[in-house]
């Protein structure tokens, strides 16, 4: 018999999880380098693996202060580790092989879908090429716009901070360098000013997905968006409307998050905690001093995250809405999902259900390994905290309840393991582990079951 060769290309899903993970050793032993750190010791492997897990995942949970532990060293690679974890390494690979007029074979025309998200092999050299032409476009006009902001406040040293938060908030990252206001500061200073608006649109447009944003581009020209630019922009705009109602009529007499702010910043607030709580991560109120609902609210919004072939994470917005429009057509006496006039594809419906179960399990389990390991080492934070912080993590997102910092060894490994599941994908990642585990036989004739559910 024939020995079968073992061939990374032969599996996108492999090389992308692959890829993650070599940026994220890389990043690892760059952090770990005493240059990397202020006070010119060595890091903790630990520390180092987790930020550059989180910079990598674009997630924005931290052990330690951005700003107060790192030097411009360390921010710089956590900055890098942002920008190539937002697009992925095998984006950026493919989009320089294109740059230098490098034909893409058929393998990796099909890595280059999985990475992009693309519907077709046609799409995806443009999309490769517009992919980074919209990330460099929209992070500059970001920057130049947060420049007012920071550099009368910071001198020279504001226009990187301006830069570093432009590329955080599009990429969804969560990371910031306003530690010198109060570590783990992060935006509480600034519900009172349009910075909250600029890094909201910057989170928006991240999380709208590529095809999306490609899409509202050549609306002039085709005056018509197809079905899943739609979806996820009906889906966005409801969440953000919910999110933005629910946290308002929530904390609006906090004293602790909003309650001592005037009218139009407490607006202010509630309308930038429902844009980041969507995989952003930044945040302008104290997350750990909201009531539970709020907290709850978080959770939700956090676990749906943004849309597929974007910066964010979570289970996505098509997601959720497959699986709440499954149930309403099954209420309805529909044999198949309908959406918008359009049946969508029962493979669909199938990727839906294993994505959110996957999700789902994979939350409950950080969040039982942070409360067993941590109950008795005189931690005062409750299980919905405990519970936002493994979201947090799955769904990239990077708000914290303060878990993070003051996490013992098990919760920091649980944490940095969910973070990479929930960047690379419960699917893609399943994928990747599978490759050749042997294959089914789709001819195989089964007998049909009968089961009652319900």
């Amino acid at each position: 018999m024939p020995k079968k060769h073992f061939s990374l290309s032969a599996n996108p899903a492999r090389v992308i999880a692959g890829s993650f993970l070599g940026v994220i050793i890389t990043g690892t032993l760059l952090l770990m380098l005493p240059l990397s750190a202020k006070n010119g010791s060595v890091t903790n492997f630990f520390d180092a693996l987790f930020t550059a897990t989180s910079a990598t995942c674009v997630t924005g949970l931290v052990v330690v202060d951005t700003y107060t532990h790192w030097t411009f060293f360390g921010q710089g690679v956590i900055l890098a580790l942002i920008q190539v974890g937002g697009l992925s390494l095998v984006t950026l690979t493919l989009f320089f092989n294109l740059l230098i007029r490098r034909k893409l074979g058929l393998r990796t025309l099909q890595l280059a879908q999985e990475s992009t998200s693309a519907t077709n092999f046609e799409d995806t050299p443009m999309l490769l090429k517009g992919i980074v032409g919209i990330t460099l476009a929209v992070e500059t006009v970001g920057a130049l716009l947060l420049l007012p902001a920071f550099v009368p406040r910071y001198g020279a040293e504001g226009i990187f901070i301006s830069v570093f938060t432009s590329i955080s908030a599009f990429c969804n990252a969560g990371f910031d360098l306003l530690g010198r206001e109060g570590a783990y500061s992060s935006l509480i200073h600034y519900n009172g000013s349009y910075v909250l608006l600029v890094i909201s649109a910057l989170i928006i447009i991240g999380g709208l997905g590529f095809m999306v944003l490609f899409d509202l581009l050549h609306y002039h020209k085709n005056k018509r968006l197809r079905l899943h630019s739609r979806v996820v922009l009906t889906a966005t705009a409801f969440l953000l409307l919910i999110g933005t109602v629910g946290f308002a009529l929530l904390e609006w007499n906090n004293p602790a998050t909003m309650g001592d702010l005037p009218v139009w910043q407490k607006l202010n607030a509630s309308f930038f905690q429902s844009v980041t709580t969507r995989t952003a991560g930044f945040n302008s109120i104290d997350i750990a001093s909201m009531n539970e609902l709020s907290k709850v609210l978080t959770i939700g919004l956090m676990f749906i995250g943004a849309a597929p072939g974007s910066t964010g994470g979570g289970i996505k917005v098509t997601t959720i809405v497959v699986l709440i429009m499954t149930a309403v057509s099954v209420a309805r006496g529909y044999d198949d999902t309908i959406i918008m006039k359009h049946k969508i594809k029962r493979q669909t419906v199938n990727k839906a259900l294993t994505v959110t179960f996957i999700g789902f399990l994979a939350v409950m389990l950080a969040t039982g390994v942070i409360i067993y390991t941590t109950h008795d080492g005189g931690a005062t934070f409750s299980s919905v905290d405990a519970l936002i912080e493994s979201t947090s993590a799955f769904a990239t997102v990077g708000l914290t309840s303060g878990i993070s910092a003051v996490a013992n060894l098990p919760s920091k490994l649980i944490l940095t393991a969910t973070m990479f599941l929930g960047r690379v994908g419960p699917v893609s990642l399943l994928l990747s582990l599978a490759a050749g585990a042997g294959k089914v036989n789709r001819k195989q004739v089964m007998p049909e079951g009968h089961l009652n559910v319900g």
